[in-house]
């Protein structure tokens, strides 16, 4: 996030004319199906180069949708555990290099699930892409007060933590589902599980009643964040 306020023109590079790129050969090439990677930063209202970039990718391959044979979705995603540019391998390198983490949003509250999680979401919506083309899907997510997850990251790898300023662009929550996406959302149960699912063709007649973030999600217990903390790659 924070690079992308500072090179905001790679940003738009990456992102947008990347996506809008993959989009144009997916349809040239007769691809099936393209799902786009988001993220909760690009749900509204943005406040980040980052998350801007993100939603204007979301809105692109919606719109392209219907336009070719080529199906396209989006996927939206919390943070990824030790995923490449996650908090853990970050904290990891400051414990290795000095034994002591300086953390910039201990009193911040994140949406956090597993790799393997973040992939099973891409597979169901490969999976039923007839109700999901056209569409952003995403998982109902637990949420960790991130000084939780840090005392627990420091007892098990040991080292000591201080927290320092945020850095720029970064929010204490972190929103799911918007408030102006709430008429256009419906939970709908795929492969066994419940998601969040957004068609902004229509409004649904099962509409999401209140906004899904950090703040009001259930939150990861303690067995669980452990059991992130372990799943290192």
């Amino acid at each position: 996030v924070h690079l992308s306020e500072v090179y905001p023109g790679e940003c738009v590079d990456v992102n947008i004319l990347g996506s809008l790129n993959v989009a144009r050969v997916a349809m040239e090439s007769g691809v099936r199906d393209v799902i786009g990677i988001s993220t909760d930063k690009a749900t509204p209202p943005t406040k980040t180069m980052y998350g801007i970039s993100k939603s204007a990718m979301e809105k692109l391959f919606i719109l392209q949708n219907g336009k070719a044979a080529t199906r396209f979705m989006c996927v939206r995603f919390g943070n990824i555990a030790w995923s490449t540019g996650s908090v853990f391998p970050i904290w990891k390198g400051m414990l290795d290099k000095s034994g002591h983490i300086l953390s910039t949003g201990a009193h911040m509250r994140r949406y956090i699930f597993s790799v393997s999680e973040a992939a099973q979401l891409v597979v169901t919506a490969l999976e039923n892409m007839e109700r999901t083309a056209g569409k952003i899907l995403s998982r109902k997510m637990k949420a960790a007060y991130m000084e939780d997850v840090l005392k627990l990251f420091v007892s098990r790898h040991g080292g000591t933590y201080e927290k320092i300023a945020p850095r720029k662009g970064e929010s204490v929550d972190e929103i799911m589902i918007g408030e102006v996406e709430l008429p256009h959302t419906t939970i709908v149960t795929l492969n066994g599980m419940e998601h969040y699912l957004i068609d902004y063709s229509r409004e649904s007649s099962h509409a999401l009643t209140g906004v899904a973030d950090t703040k009001t999600a259930e939150r990861l217990s303690e067995r669980e964040i452990l059991a992130l903390l372990k799943e290192r790659p």
